[in-house]
Parts: C-alpha cells; structure tokens; sequence
C-alpha cells in the first residue's frame, strides 16, 4: 500500500526559500543575456506558494507565520525589481549591471557608513512583554536581510536569550529595565544591550 507523504510547512517554506534565490539567479542571467526569456516555470511556483499561505494564518506557527512573510516580502522587493528592469529593457536601455561591481559599490558604501541605529527598545520582563520581543526580532531580521546577511533567527531561541540577558544585565548592574538597540556598523548587524 502505498502512502502519500505531502511536504511540511517548514519544508514547504525552505522550497519556497530556494525557489525565490533560484528564481533571483534565475533573473539576473536573463537580464545578462544567458537565457532568453524570464523564468516564468520557477516564478509560477513561487507565486502558487505565497497565495497558498497567504490566508492560512491559523496552520502557521508565530515563528513560521514570521518567516513566511519574510519571504513574501523579499519576493515582493524583487519583483518589483524585476518588472521596472523589464520595462527598461523594452524600452531599449540596459538594465543590468555586473553582480560583481554592484556588490562590491554596495560593500564600499555600508563600509564608509556610520553606525545607524535601526531601532531601539526598553525591555523589563520579556516574558511580559511579548510584543516587543517580537517587535524587535522583526526588526533585527530585516536589518540582517538589509545588509546581506543570513536572516534566518531561531525565534524560540531569541526569546530565550532575552530573557536571560535581561535578568542577567539587571542582577549585574541593578538596574530595572534593559535597553537593546538593533545598529548597523561597517555593514554588519549588532543587538546591543545596556542597563536603564
């Protein structure tokens, strides 16, 4: 007898993960002139995946609701992306630019730049105050994701470590509250904590 195994979330998710980087590669050839037409197979599938959890909130975990949107959104900034350098080309102007050049312009420019703090929170009781654990992990994620960095961040484990970074900077210093600041220095995310 045979058993139909249908894919978990989480594995539908790591697809969906792939599918958009593929989809992205995928992209920057055609704009290069490797390949001859935009890959419509790969961005089908990856638009049917969105739709599909787009409306199933409640089968979502937080920490898998969080990453799917995650990804939606970065598949929604590159789309976006793609459709003004589409109609670029058929205007007749180049769109592409090297990945090598733009990378290494995008690393000169993070490096030169100063610390910019992306967002800052007084915390107590993390346990207490759920909402700006979450907001704070939201935060962190996307200022990975800005700066080219793995965006992926165990949720269950942040938590976890706020609250013992808390409990801990407030034995330490003897303070009540703890103030974390997500920043970006020379292009790389820091959380940074302090008593209050």
């Amino acid at each position: 007898m045979w058993s139909l195994l249908l894919p978990t979330i989480d594995e539908e998710l790591n697809k969906l993960e792939d599918d958009i980087r593929r989809l992205r590669i995928e992209y920057e050839s055609f704009f290069a002139g490797g390949r001859p037409r935009p890959p419509a197979d790969i961005e089908w599938r990856v638009e049917q995946t969105i739709k599909k959890y787009a409306s199933a909130g409640r089968r979502l975990k937080y920490a898998q609701r969080w990453r799917y949107d995650n990804l939606a959104q970065r598949y929604a900034k590159f789309s976006e992306l793609w459709r003004q350098r589409l109609r670029q080309k058929e205007m007749g102007f180049s769109p592409y630019v090297a990945p090598g050049i733009a990378q290494r312009e995008s690393e000169r420019v993070l490096a030169s730049s100063p610390v910019r703090t992306e967002y800052r929170v007084l915390c107590s009781d993390p346990l207490r105050e759920p909402e700006k654990v979450q907001e704070l992990y939201r935060r962190l994620v996307e200022a990975r994701q800005k700066v080219g960095e793995k965006a992926e961040v165990n949720f269950e484990q942040f938590h976890r470590f706020l609250r013992e970074k808390t409990e801990q900077l407030k034995r330490q210093l003897g303070c009540q509250q703890v103030e974390y600041t997500v920043a970006v220095e020379s292009g790389q995310v820091k959380l940074k904590a302090k008593g209050r």
